[in-house]
């Protein structure tokens, strides 16, 4: 699939999957439907030309993938004549209502897995390949392939409608986790998969469309923005990390960062205060100040009090020790992290290891700090953080 195709392709794909949702039921079959349909424009339009009307285009071809997939199923052939009678003539017309929600809803049914929650989004409504989600995942495409016929399957047993109004919590969890893992692989040679990135802001602001007036979706879209803003001075040209106090803040995407000031702005004290829009406030005091130094960590660091009421995670302790620890001193930030440091979530993670190390050096205890990053180094599956985590234990040798 080109660029320009993809890029025309993915904003369509929640109305076709949902118009043939509405018409037919079966999510499976219907999706399957429309991924032939994406095949078939992205081989046929960069040849013959976009036709007039690409959205009817998609949906009448993904119906005739469907009516002949079904009269293909000998299990199926006393369907045949009322799947005849339903065949569409040229074009089909397409629902005005947009179901890009109700889409996002369905993939996110809680009878399936965070993991194919992801993928089975990133298909249905996202437009993406198995293929694609597949590299942006480091995982074979064959394995993926399995991940999503899981999660339809799942769909199925669960007898769930399209229409049913579902949590738009988890719709904006699983958008979060395609960010974080699109702006910090947890694996692979690159530190970023900016498609991955992209993708979870294009649909981010999709749900912002429909729901505009709900403060967690603006910030959830403010908080993407304003992170994403500093993705081209994370990286050096070697493609080395580099630390947010180190970057070149030149190099921040002022419109983006305007972009999402703007929204936080608007939906801050007008309503129901949510973590998001918590998450949100802070990034803007980073991407306001201009050094390191001079950012304004008291605040920082009573933003995640409040952050800590809303969600408590271990995380969000994480996060809340460097700020105190700007503001305190090391000692507090690593009284922080000691209660977390038997959370079996950390125990996984290469994180703790990595601030307590930069605490432990900001401390003196330089000895502790080089410990703590080699351990870092050896549990992170990211090579660009592996690589900065080893040299500074090199650095502190």
């Amino acid at each position: 699939m080109t660029a320009d195709v993809g890029e025309l392709l993915r904003p369509l794909v929640p109305r076709v999957l949902g118009a043939l949702v509405r018409r037919y039921g079966q999510f499976d079959a219907c999706e399957d439907a429309v991924q032939e349909a994406l095949l078939a424009a992205s081989e046929q339009w960069p040849v013959q030309g976009v036709p007039d009307q690409p959205l009817n285009w998609l949906v009448t071809v993904a119906t005739r993938r469907l009516t002949d997939h079904w009269r293909s199923e000998s299990a199926r052939r006393r369907r045949e004549e009322s799947v005849a009678a339903r065949e569409p003539a040229e074009p089909v017309a397409v629902p005005d209502e947009d179901d890009t929600l109700k889409l996002l809803f369905l993939c996110c049914h809680p009878a399936v897995s965070p993991p194919s929650q992801v993928a089975l989004t990133l298909r249905a409504v996202g437009g993406l390949t198995t293929a694609q989600i597949a590299k942006a995942f480091l995982v074979p495409e064959a394995t993926m392939t399995r991940r999503i016929t899981r999660a339809k399957e799942s769909i199925a047993a669960a007898g769930s409608a399209f229409g049913e109004p579902g949590q738009l919590s988890v719709v904006l969890q699983v958008l979060y986790l395609i960010f974080n893992e699109g702006y910090t692989a947890t694996s692979g040679t690159d530190l970023h998969v900016p498609e991955l990135a992209r993708e979870a802001i294009r649909l981010t602001r999709a749900v912002r469309a429909l729901r505009p007036d709900d403060g967690e979706v603006a910030g959830l879209l403010a908080l993407m923005l304003l992170t994403d803003a500093r993705r081209p001075a994370r990286t050096g040209e070697d493609g080395a990390l580099v630390p947010l106090a180190e970057q070149d803040r030149d190099r921040w995407d002022r419109a983006m960062i305007a972009e999402g000031r703007a929204l936080v702005s608007a939906v801050l004290g007008r309503g129901p205060i949510g973590a998001y829009q918590v998450q949100a406030a802070i990034a803007v005091l980073h991407d306001e100040a201009p050094s390191a130094e001079t950012t304004d960590w008291v605040q920082i660091a009573q933003l995640y009090e409040v952050l800590a009421e809303l969600a408590p995670s271990p995380v969000v302790t994480l996060n809340r020790a460097i700020a105190v620890a700007m503001v305190d001193g090391p000692a507090r930030g690593l009284e922080l992290l000691d209660t977390i440091a038997e959370d079996s979530r950390m125990k996984q993670s290469h994180r703790l290891d990595a601030v307590r190390a930069h605490l432990l050096e900001r401390a003196g205890d330089l000895e502790g700090a080089r410990e703590h990053y080699r351990r870092a180094a050896l549990r992170t599956e990211s090579e660009p953080e592996r690589r900065y985590l080893e040299e500074q234990a090199d650095r502190l040798t």
